[in-house]
């Protein structure tokens, strides 16, 4: 990354002197425990349109929070100055929150034992040493590589961003830890016409190393392809087929899963799977780990929000759910122990069951591969789901023709069940790990 963007960047040690004054000031004013967070990022993005810069953009953000537990009170308050004079204002008001809350005999930090004692390098920092010029001309070529297909009539642009952070967590049971990371991405999004209409859509990369990024022009010329095959695209019957969402929406389905075995879901009894710990949910060949420690994994962690040692875990083994997913407050309501996963689930990673993305297709033989989900008809209460989408009707194991403006409708408790393959075509590309899956029936609602 340049000069311009990492000067001036914090180290982990004045981090930690920040932090512990905070908890300090927090024990000062009457607290009885005290946890503070803080976080300092700085990045670019570039956006060129039709071969025209649109947008240019450094930035910087930073933060503090600090949340105080006067016995089972709590107050939280947050600033972005680091100065003595607003540390101080920021404690002391999360104080007088604290004061004026209700008792929650809930509340409190996590289990002291339950804290991070090993922190490992999971190789999250790889800075990138992008001008501005650099990341414009990246995203010229991405858009050209685009451009230049026949079809393709105009372009919502290509982009290039780059960032780096530090975060610190610290807590009065004497937990500190902290740890650098970055995160760079190409992306891409054009528009073609046929006489039915526009079509549009998109391709990009993302990774915490630029050079595990897909090449710009890669990335392009994706953008382009995706955007070409949905042409003349038709629409479908009302039916019942098989569905097979294709590896970048089919980590949807399982978020819906991390969603309905949340304890934040479960504690409100507002979740389809409630009272579902030990009980089989998938089919017995669904394997679905959750890999905290991948070495530069996107969603990659030591411990949770709350100092919480993160650890590999099946969630889900054989098809039997093993655990929830919970932090410290979540956890107590429901008479358990945290599983580290205040903040969300580290790397969740769905085991492929032997087949490509073309086995899969010839398994399916006929029916919806979809590509694209639009709204967001689920209810985590009842399982009851529906969205629109789009994608490709499949005749004889092959792609036949694109369709669209069309609904697929289940219930996810019955989805889960009638799966009947996970490809090994894996998108890495954020914290849900799976490849293409295949539902042996839904509902499809069109014409």
């Amino acid at each position: 990354m340049s000069e311009k963007i990492v000067a001036d960047f914090p180290d982990q040690e004045e981090l930690q002197n920040v932090v512990s004054y905070a908890l300090q000031l927090a024990t000062e004013n009457g607290a009885s425990t005290a946890e503070a967070g803080m976080s300092y990022g700085a990045g670019l993005n570039v956006t060129v349109r039709m071969a025209e810069v649109e947008t240019l953009e450094y930035n910087r953000d930073r933060s503090l929070g600090i949340s105080v537990y006067l016995g089972q009170q709590k107050g939280s308050a947050s600033t972005s100055d680091w100065s003595e004079k607003a540390i101080q204002e920021t404690v002391k008001a999360a104080c007088a929150i604290a004061r004026h809350s209700g008792e929650d005999p809930y509340a409190g930090l996590a289990d002291a034992d339950r804290m991070a004692t090993k922190l490992p390098d999971l190789d999250l920092l790889h800075p990138w040493d992008l001008s501005a010029e650099q990341g414009i001309e990246l995203a010229r070529e991405c858009e050209d590589a685009a451009r230049s297909h026949d079809g393709i009539s105009n372009s919502e642009g290509a982009s290039v961003s780059t960032h780096t952070g530090i975060s610190a967590y610290a807590n009065t049971h004497g937990f500190f830890g902290c740890y650098s990371a970055t995160r760079h991405s190409v992306s891409c999004s054009v528009i073609a016409n046929d006489e039915a209409g526009m079509q549009r859509d998109y391709w990009y990369s993302v990774a915490r190393d630029a050079k595990d990024l897909e090449p710009a022009v890669q990335v392009g010329n994706k953008a382009a392809q995706r955007t070409l095959k949905r042409l003349n695209a038709r629409k479908l019957k009302t039916a019942q087929v098989p569905v097979m969402l294709n590896a970048d929406v089919a980590g949807s389905l399982f978020r819906h899963l991390i969603s309905a075995v949340s304890g934040s879901s479960l504690y409100r009894k507002s979740s389809f799977l409630l009272d579902h710990l030990g009980k089989k949910i998938f089919p017995e060949f669904i394997q679905i780990q959750e890999r905290p420690h991948l070495k530069k994994g996107l969603g990659s962690a030591a411990y949770d929000n709350e100092g919480v040692a993160t650890q590999d875990r099946d969630l889900v083994r054989d098809g039997i759910l093993q655990s929830y997913v919970l932090g410290s407050y979540s956890a107590r309501k429901l008479g358990m122990q945290t599983t580290g996963n205040a903040g969300g689930v580290h790397n969740l990673q769905i085991k492929p069951t032997g087949l490509d993305f073309d086995g899969l297709l010839a398994e399916m033989h006929q029916g919806l591969l979809v590509t694209e989900l639009m709204g967001q008809g689920i209810n985590i209460v009842t399982g009851d789901y529906s969205r629109g989408a789009a994608g490709y009707w499949v005749e004889d194991g092959k792609i036949q023709y694109p369709v669209e403006e069309i609904t697929i409708a289940g219930n996810l408790k019955e989805m889960f069940q009638h799966i009947v393959h996970v490809a090994n075509d894996v998108d890495l590309r954020g914290n849900i790990h799976t490849g293409s899956v295949l539902i042996e029936n839904m509902t499809l609602a069109g014409d």
